[in-house]
């Protein structure tokens, strides 16, 4: 794993990401994405099977969890349709080819009057 993956990694799973971790999983799955999806797919998984979504306490507290969830379930698909695009997606131009990023260049060429 390069430092644009590992940057890219860390931009999209924080900086308390284990990078150890990262880096096995990156030699086991072989992308940026992939790493990334499975760590947000745990962590998803931690929060609806070992914490309740909401907890209350009469006139104490209460505090509820749907929305980590759905922020997390709204990355995951976004993730899952190639947004933000990864430093090693498949097809992905870097600064080196000079096209940033799927960006071409047209050339406006002005017509004859008539």
């Amino acid at each position: 794993m390069d430092a644009d993956v590992r940057a890219w990694l860390i931009s999209q799973l924080g900086t308390s990401t284990d990078l150890a971790d990262l880096d096995t999983r990156y030699t086991r799955l072989g992308t940026s994405r992939a790493v990334a999806l499975e760590v947000l797919r745990e962590r998803l998984a931690a929060l609806v099977h070992d914490q309740p979504s909401n907890l209350s306490v009469s006139g104490v507290v209460s505090l509820s969890f749907a929305e980590n969830i759905k922020a997390i379930e709204r990355q995951i698909a976004a993730m899952e349709n190639g947004e933000p695009p990864a430093p090693d997606d498949p097809g992905a131009t870097g600064p080196d080819d000079g096209i940033p990023n799927g960006y071409g260049v047209i050339q406006l060429v002005e017509r004859p009057r008539r």
